[in-house]
Parts: structure tokens; sequence; C-alpha cells
């Protein structure tokens, strides 16, 4: 099991100040130390927290490699091509939400531009994901659209206050990463799990990665990111095992 760190949040708090501090690159130096298996970023359209020259900056400093989130849209997917991150991570975007609300819609023109996508960073070498909902036929397009792998929306697990609704949503989960694995493809999972609820996530066998950001960012301003990455890796071993 892989855990990559989101660290979008760190440069949320920069932009409440339009400062330069704190300054995400240094968090990742931290993160991989603590035992971060890779880092995550999305750059929105709207720039509301990483900036491209985060992007430039991670891309000449991390070691353990960079998960890029963009929209499935001509611009970004250049600005993907031109840095040749490790892996690319297609999402889906709305100006006015607060955060991804849920998984691409894989039908129609919004598929057009996806399979598009796909295309051209696998052309260049570089390993694709989408980030969808625990859907089967979802699953069934994302395979057939020639993706790597597929992240796993994990918001409506994350958010129930229902243990009777988080069992059901964890087997939700486990079918939809079985079906993937099945179609080929590699199995990742992310959105809203903390510290508290990452275990049966991490459980799944057919999962291979996680990307949590704002839980572990968090925990960092109590005891520090290397700190709040160690804890994580633990939680994510102890379920693992």
């Amino acid at each position: 099991m892989r855990l990559f760190i989101n660290i979008d949040h760190v440069a949320t708090v920069r932009q409440a100040r339009r400062s330069d501090e704190p300054d995400p690159a240094r968090v990742a130096v931290l993160a991989e130390l603590g035992g971060a298996d890779g880092i995550t970023v999305h750059l929105r359209e709207d720039r509301r927290h990483i900036q491209d020259r985060d992007v430039d900056l991670l891309m000449q400093t991390v070691r353990t490699g960079v998960n890029l989130e963009i929209a499935t849209v001509e611009a970004m997917v250049d600005r993907a091509l031109g840095w040749r991150p490790a892996a690319v991570t297609l999402v889906p975007e709305k100006r006015e939400e607060i955060t991804t609300e849920g998984g691409l819609h894989l039908a129609g023109s919004a598929g057009d531009r996806t399979s598009e996508a796909v295309s051209r960073l696998r052309a260049a070498g570089i390993r694709t994901s989408l980030f969808i909902d625990p859907d089967p036929d979802t699953i069934r397009v994302s395979a057939e659209l020639g993706a790597d792998a597929v992240e796993l929306h994990t918001g409506e697990y994350a958010n129930s206050s229902d243990a009777a609704d988080r069992t059901l949503q964890v087997a939700r989960l486990r079918q939809a990463a079985e079906l993937a694995r099945d179609l080929g493809l590699s199995v990742h999972a992310g959105h809203g799990l903390t510290y508290e609820n990452v275990g049966p996530v991490a459980a799944l066998e057919t999962c291979e990665e996680l990307n949590i950001g704002h839980s572990v960012i968090s925990r960092s301003v109590f005891v520090g990111i290397e700190r709040a990455v160690r804890e994580m890796q633990e939680r994510v071993r102890r379920a693992r095992a």
C-alpha cells in the first residue's frame, strides 16, 4: 500500500495572505522524510491554492514521485505534458465547490474529453488515473478508455455517520476495487480519509494506493508534518496487516 500525501492545503494557508509561506515544496520534502510514498497536488484552473511555480519546484525536489491532479481540459493537459510528472489523475472540477464533490462523469462530451486526455498523457508515457465514483459501469468505461488506474472516490464512506451505511459503503468500495482489478486497472482510493476512518479502506486487499491530504495537514499543525505522515503510515500498515 502506497501513501501519497496531498499538500494542497499548505498552499491554501499561504494564499490566504498572498505571501511566500508556508512553502509546499518544503513541506513535500518533510513529508517524504516522514515516509510518504509520493506527493499529490491538484492544480486547479482557478489556481486557488497550488500555483504553477509550486509544480515547477516540486518536479525539481520531490524524489518519490509527483501525482498531479488536473481537470480534463486541453490547457491543463498541456501543462502536465510539459512537466511530465510520475502520474496524472484526471478529476472533475467546478469553480463553486469547496472540494471535489464526486467522480468524473464519462458519458457524452465529458467522456470524449477524458478519452482525449488519457490518450495524450499515455502517449507521453505518463501513468494516468481517473478519479471516479465506485460505480461498476464507470469502472468498465475507465478500462475501455485505456486508463492505467482508477482512484475510487471515498467521500460517501467518509461522510457517513451511520455505522450500517459505512459498512455498505466499504462493501461497495471492495466490489468496485475487485472489478477494476479484474479489468486490469490498478486501484487507488481517496477523499475525506482521516486517521479515524482510514482503516477499512486501507484493509482492502485490491487497493494499492491512498491519497490523503486534509487530515494529515491538519494534524501537522500540532505535531509537525514528519510525525503526522508517520502516524498515518502506521494506521495504514496496521490496517493492512
